[in-house]
């Protein structure tokens, strides 16, 4: 009763949805043209992902990662594919898609068909690609950092140069296993990025009346962790911030905390009507602060053609359809996959 009252009653706008940290860095047009093209191909993705959940395509929940693009994007620069590690909690399809995931098998997986990267039985929430580096989307808020603090150790432990990208988001950063990664990791100067995508309002909580504390980077300061607060919405700073804080890792530096300033434009999930802030505050921040605006204006000013754009935007539009093709042309699991996939096979 008190959890329904509650819902009803929006919240203050957060005051730092507002806030933009102007340090975006420069970059060639053939790089913004890369970005542009990976940003639209996660959110073209996400659109028709929440149509198919509206026609009951696709079950269980579904957390859509539109408004956040710059993150994963930004982050992925940086990746070494199929050597570093990705792990994030359930809002997952754009680093599955900005790690290298096939679209069709992604689509695939999140309307439960056998062709999809887990054979239809893990969903939207529960994916992984060892190929390309991404450890799974995981249903328990904050139980990721654990795992990925696991991946770093494997790293340091087998000396093979890799770095853990751990991803989570401000509700989770209030979590108690949070705090004993951050412990572990930097007592071992393990090389762990501790990416929060700081969205401001978790599930429906706006981070003000969420936490005492509201500067994220910060979480980490009394283990010794540094940590920076970047623009979320700005890819080329996601991209700065994250490049300087692998070299630290990689050269044996210990775990470091990224903030990013970011924001989901829908629901929580696709049951969430969001009435936790108002229709003006969301329109505000995708009229002034859309992440691919914002690069779309950069290619502006670096001399890119409106062909240009419009022949990536064909592009994507060609491949989501043909991922959402294959998904309904796949057939569901045989049964018999119940059985399948339980354990691991031990190498001879």
């Amino acid at each position: 009763m008190a959890r329904a009252a509650a819902a009803k009653t929006a919240s203050k706008p957060s005051k730092s949805a507002d806030k933009s940290i102007p340090n975006t860095p420069k970059a060639s047009k053939d790089d913004l043209l890369r970005y542009y093209r990976e940003m639209v191909l996660i959110r073209r993705f996400e659109e028709r992902a929440g149509q198919l959940y509206g026609m009951g395509l696709i079950g269980g929940f579904c957390h859509l990662y539109i408004g956040q693009e710059a993150v994963a994007v930004g982050v992925q620069e940086s990746v070494k594919q199929g050597h570093d590690k990705i792990i994030t909690g359930y809002r997952d399809h754009g680093h599955m898609l900005a790690a290298g995931m096939d679209p069709k098998e992604v689509m695939a997986e999140l309307t439960g068909r056998s062709g999809g990267s887990s054979k239809g039985k893990g969903g939207s929430m529960h994916m992984f690609d060892t190929a390309t580096g991404f450890y799974g989307g995981h249903g328990i808020v904050g139980a990721q950092v654990a795992l990925g603090t696991g991946l770093a150790f494997a790293g340091r432990y087998r000396g093979d140069d890799s770095v853990a990208f751990v991803y989570f988001g401000d509700g989770a950063s209030n979590q108690g296993q949070v705090y004993e990664s951050f412990n572990m990791a930097q007592l071992w100067k393990l090389p762990a990025i501790y990416i929060i995508e700081n969205n401001q309002y978790a599930m429906g909580t706006s981070i003000e009346r969420s936490s005492s504390t509201t500067e994220l980077y910060m979480r980490g300061a009394s283990f010794g962790i540094p940590g920076e607060q970047v623009d979320g919405m700005d890819v080329l700073a996601v991209k700065d911030a994250v490049e300087r804080a692998v070299a630290r890792a990689r050269a044996g530096d210990g775990p470091f905390i990224l903030e990013v300033k970011t924001y989901r434009y829908r629901g929580h999930s696709m049951s969430d009507p969001a009435k936790y802030r108002s229709k003006e505050e969301v329109d505000e921040v995708k009229k002034t602060r859309d992440p691919i605006d914002h690069v779309k204006m950069l290619l502006d000013e670096a001399g890119a053609k409106e062909d240009e754009l419009k022949a990536i935007d064909a592009e994507i539009k060609a491949i989501v359809a043909e991922a959402v093709q294959f998904a309904q042309e796949s057939p569901e699991p045989d049964p018999s996959e119940l059985y399948t996939d339980v354990y691991v096979e031990t190498a001879a």
